[in-house]
């Protein structure tokens, strides 16, 4: 796991805007849940705090592309990354990871009663505004990005 770059400024001047959220985390259920708590985290720091509609819907969606990376996108030994941006009137998630030869579908299908799994996508599909897939900009692989309405 890499480490974030504080952004504090500097004592008696006037507090910075924090930058977008950017880390990798390892690609495992571990990474995946730092990286949930990490982002709720952040959120609360943006003004968005703990149990309110914003905080719990980027969480959950980050939550499912997260789990997403480490079950499907993983590469032994190659992080993912996740990546918070702030635009007006939307938080955009972006989760990216190494393998760019399996791609989620373009449209998800309700999950049948009773399955044990199938729901992840399907649920950002329904939470967030627009979500894509595009190949990773910086490497090998795919990027997985959900824009949730603020």
């Amino acid at each position: 796991m890499t480490t974030e770059i504080p952004t504090t400024g500097c004592s008696g001047g006037p507090p910075r805007q924090e930058p977008d959220f950017t880390m990798s985390f390892t690609a495992t259920p571990r990474g995946a849940r730092l990286a949930r708590r990490l982002a709720s985290h952040r959120l609360d720091a943006w003004g968005h705090p703990y149990g309110t509609r914003v905080n719990d819907t980027v969480t959950l969606v980050v939550a499912e592309l997260a789990a997403n990376a480490v079950r499907h996108g993983l590469v032994p030994g190659r992080d993912f990354r996740l990546r918070l941006v702030r635009r007006a009137g939307v938080v955009r998630v972006e989760v990216a990871d190494a393998r760019g030869d399996r791609l989620p579908p373009a449209a998800p299908v309700p999950p049948l009663e009773g399955a044990e799994c199938g729901r992840g996508l399907w649920l950002v599909s329904r939470l967030a505004e627009r979500w894509a897939v595009e190949p990773r900009r910086d490497g090998p692989g795919k990027t997985v990005w959900a824009e949730v309405v603020v």
